[in-house]
């Protein structure tokens, strides 16, 4: 627009100018039941951060304070143990939140961690199509095309935190769901990177976790691997 001065008159501005010519959809702001969910899911995935500093320390601290490290990992590991049952309570005292933790979980591959952020994170789940949703977690292949040049498919941007959970389930998943394991495997006899064909197991399992939501049915691997 040619605007280069800022400020919170002229970003109003541009900000309703913008709504006016994009119309984005409106979204629903979380609730306070979901905001307390995602503080629980964020201060977890803090402890869990500071678990493995503090292992990676204890490779090379020097013997006088190993014992003191391992206090810490042994008291951030009992904090850790009480948000799990803080975000079980959470997530089975909600009625919605209940039925779709349960059928998330029904998934092989699919434990409480990741069912439990996508709850939190991801409330869209259950309500958009496929490719948006993978799309907003960031495991959507997108073009690099210009011109005559085809530039190699790559997956960017989204939900960080929630696709680093995906990513530690697809991986479970590729061992342990067999409708999972089976496209990974397939993936791999066609020439795929390890990496590359992770990233399509996270956009396979998004994409049956959020048909599951929807329509609210526990896991049931045949027509999972029909569809």
């Amino acid at each position: 627009m040619g605007i280069l001065a800022t400020t919170d008159r002229i970003d109003a501005r541009v900000i309703a100018h913008f709504a006016e010519a994009v119309k984005p959809a409106p979204r629903p702001l979380p609730d306070a039941e979901t905001h307390a969910l995602r503080a629980l899911l964020v201060r977890r995935r803090q402890l869990v951060e500071m678990v493995s500093a503090e292992r990676a320390r204890l490779d090379t601290a020097p013997p006088s304070i190993q014992d003191a490290i391992q206090a810490h990992i042994a008291w951030l590991t009992t904090q850790i143990s009480g948000l799990d049952d803080a975000l079980t309570h959470a997530s089975q005292t909600h009625p919605v939140w209940h039925a779709k933790d349960d059928v998330l979980q029904s998934i092989p591959g699919v434990g409480p961690v990741l069912a439990r952020t996508m709850l939190g994170q991801v409330p869209e789940l259950g309500t958009l199509g496929p490719k948006p949703l993978a799309a907003l977690l960031g495991v959507a292949p997108f073009n690099r095309d210009s011109g005559t040049l085809r530039g190699r498919r790559t997956v960017y941007g989204g939900r960080a935190e929630v696709r680093a959970v995906l990513s530690m389930g697809a991986l479970v998943a590729t061992r342990h769901n067999p409708v999972i394991k089976a496209f990974y495997e397939r993936l791999l006899a066609a020439g795929k990177a390890k990496k590359v064909a992770l990233t399509a197991c996270m956009h396979k399992l998004l994409t049956i976790m959020n048909a599951m939501v929807r329509d609210l049915k526990p896991w049931q691997p045949q027509e999972v691997a029909i569809a």
